[in-house]
This record gives structure tokens, sequence and C-alpha cells, in this order.
């Protein structure tokens, strides 16, 4: 389907949401939080054993158009205004506390903003536990997981989604000329993969394992889209701001020689080299109108995951006038790692060549409190359990494209990085 720009207003749902009493109370440790989840739809963010585990909604809001973003952060400054706030444990993430997931493109797809009723978190040893509106206190004692634990989803059938191999090596070698004819500089490209399971898929099950799998990562989960993605778009601490650009990937290795030299040639990649400064300049260019004082290194180093490595570079600063974390993320979003450069340019090209939706995928994902302070990663390594039918997976991955790009190996990087979703699927 085409992935043409909305010309929709901004739409919103529960404009002026009544959050009511929100209490956040010091807990002991309730173990891994993951397996705290009810079954049903649940929320998520977590990194290692820090985050957030939530049920419930006490509140939504929904937006689509290209002021999607900054929409949800006046709601967000609304609600936290007529809400009534008991916060015992004051840290970043306690007190009232809302998880969204926006999309890439400024429509059709509508982006979400969730406050759930109740959140279980974890932050640098501490634990507490959040209710928000009428919610009961759940009664978690002893440590113990819930009654109902995740089911699998059985046997898995995949198919081509909108953009089949052939069709994206095609996009990519329209792309690549289009780069040497000097209409633009790097274009990241998508493809779509439909899983249909046997049994509807339990979220849980996805989380669990991504979040096992990929514990430096941060796991998410909001309305339907999971995932595990390693790149953070920005999170704010008070006035302290970082960003974490991952561009320029390779391959792993079970050999730790092989690995190695895979992780060096990399670092000396040209190419890759190229591709990873044109994102990390976009993430500049976008927080240093906010910041008094921004730190970019001037080389990347190599982040192994589990199942590729990736050139990356933390961008920080001091932010000089306390913009919220949905502020900042307005203004970063599309960094050059999921869309381009030029930033229109590129948008262009996608809509033209991609031929998908790319709905919440690459859009920013994650959560922000009622002082501001909140995290948002880039929603990769992620897919979207199809509301009308729990049964049906689509799973996405992208590479960027730049002089040089060879549609081959740009489709075999797009297969490499679906094995995350695909294992949390089937796991071995």
């Amino acid at each position: 389907m085409s992935t043409a720009a909305s010309t929709r207003p901004v739409t919103r749902s529960q404009p002026d949401a009544a959050l009511g009493r929100v209490r956040s109370v010091p807990i002991a440790d309730p173990g891994p939080l993951l397996d705290r989840l009810p079954p049903g739809d649940v929320v998520a963010w977590t990194r290692g054993s820090d985050g957030f585990a939530a049920w419930g909604e006490a509140a939504r809001f929904t937006a689509s158009g290209p002021d999607r973003i900054s929409a949800a952060a006046e709601w967000w400054r609304r609600a936290v205004a007529a809400a009534s706030i008991d916060d015992q444990v004051g840290v970043p993430g306690s007190g009232a506390l809302a998880f969204a997931s926006f999309t890439f493109d400024d429509g059709p797809s509508d982006s979400v903003m969730i406050v759930p009723r109740v959140v279980l978190a974890r932050r640098d040893g501490a634990s507490w536990l959040t209710t928000i509106g009428d919610a009961e206190s759940p009664d978690i004692a002893g440590g113990q997981p819930p009654v109902v634990r995740p089911v699998p989803s059985g046997s898995v059938r995949y198919g081509d989604g909108d953009v089949s191999s052939s069709a994206y090596e095609s996009a990519v070698n329209e792309a690549v000329s289009r780069i040497g004819a000097g209409e633009l500089d790097k274009v990241v490209l998508a493809r779509d993969l439909v899983a249909t399971t046997e049994l509807p898929i339990d979220p849980r099950a996805l989380l669990a394992r991504l979040s096992q799998r990929y514990p430096s990562c941060w796991t998410f989960a909001v309305d339907g889209l999971v995932g595990s993605t390693p790149e953070l778009l920005v999170r704010r601490t008070g006035d302290h701001v970082v960003s974490r650009v991952l561009a320029g990937t390779t391959s792993r290795s079970s050999d730790a020689v092989v690995d190695a030299k895979h992780a060096a040639e990399l670092l000396a990649s040209d190419k890759d080299r190229v591709e990873h400064e044109l994102a990390v300049r976009s993430v500049a260019d976008a927080l240093g109108p906010f910041c008094s004082d921004l730190v970019v290194p001037r080389a990347p180093e190599v982040v192994r995951l589990a199942n590729v490595q990736h050139l990356q570079t933390d961008v920080t600063g001091r932010l000089a006038n306390g913009e919220s974390a949905l502020d900042l993320a307005a203004a970063l979003h599309p960094t050059a790692a999921v869309c381009g450069t030029p930033t229109g340019r590129a948008r262009s090209v996608i809509r033209e060549l991609e031929h998908m939706d790319r709905g919440r995928y690459a859009g920013p994902v994650g959560w922000i409190d009622w002082r501001g302070d909140g995290a948002f990663g880039i929603a990769l390594r992620c897919a979207q359990i199809e509301t009308n039918d729990p049964r049906t997976l689509r799973m996405y991955a992208g590479c960027g494209i730049v002089e040089g790009s060879v549609p081959a190996n740009e489709l075999a990087e797009a297969q490499s990085k679906l094995l995350a979703i695909r294992d949390a699927l089937e796991p071995s």
C-alpha cells in the first residue's frame, strides 16, 4: 500500500483525560517484571532487569498527521495538570506515566498513547508500584509470577508482506541510482514479512524471549507493537539528554576470531562510516538548538548484539529550557538512521519506492512521566500483532542505502534483522 502522506488534521480521542488519583509506593523486589504481566493487553518497556511492566487502561490518546507527537505532548501536559499525584518514590518513571508509539510517517495509520492502570517498575535496585484512577493494588507479595503463563502460538507459516524480496532488491537498485545521480545522500528502505500462527499470539511470550536474548536492548510492547530496539532516540533525565545512534551493520559469527574480523572491517568500511556519520549529524543538528552543551564523539564504536554488529555513537547534552522527552522526540524524528539525508527528499523517495505503510515501525516508542522525564527508542526489530486477527504478525526490517550499496547484500542484512522477531516467535 502507498505511504503517501495524509492530509488529515491531527485526530484526538479523549482530549480531556481524567486520570484521577495517581499513587506510587515503594515495594519489595517483585522478581522479573515481565513474569508479572497478566494475560490480555499489556504494556512494557524494559532493559535488563529494570523498566516497567503495565496493564489496564486509564486513558488513551490517538493522533495522526504531521503534528501527532506535539499534540500528544500537549494532551499529556493537560492530563498531568488535572491529576492528583501522590508520588512516594520520586524517581524518573514514578508518579503519572504514559507509554506511546508513534507512526513513522504522517499517515494513514494512527499513533497511540496509553496511560495504564497498574505499573510495576524497577530502577537501579529500587522497586515500586503505581496505580492510576480507580485501579486496585494487585497482590504482589512473594514475587510470584501470574498463575496463567504465556501461551505458545504453535506452528508458524511465513509469507511476503507488501514488499517481496525481488521488489525490495529492485527498490534498492533504484535508490542507489538516484544517490549516484546526486538526488540524495542516503535513504532507508524497509520491507515486511507476515507470520500466521496456529494459535493467537501472546505478546508476553515475545517479550520474555526478546528480553532474554537482547538484554542490552530496550524491549517494548505498546498497543500490539512488540520488539527489542538497540537504538535510543532520546532519553531525558532532568536536564541531561542522550541519543544513541546506530547505523552501519555487519554479521555475527560463533567464531571469536571471525567475529572480531567482521567488527574491524565494519570500522574500516567507508560505506558504513559515511552512513553512520550522516545519522550522527542529523541527531546533533536536531538536538543542538535545545542544548547548552552538546558532546558528539569523533568516532563510533562497535556494539555486538546476538545477531548483528553495529556502529554506535552516543550524543549527549544539557537542556537549556527544560523541554520534555516528547518535545525532544518530536524534534528528532525522523533521524537519518531510519529515513535518510536530506530528510525531506529521503521521505519522498521512501513513499515512492517502498510501496507499504510502515505503520509504527521506525517511529518513536517509549514512555514519559509527569515531570517530562522519559525515554524513547526507535521501533526497530519489531512486529505488529494484527488487532482483528491475533494469529497474524507483521514484522519489519530496513537498511540504510548509500552510494556503493549492493541490493543482494541489503536484502541479506534485512533478513538478518528479521531473525530477532522470528526467533522470538519460534524459540529453538
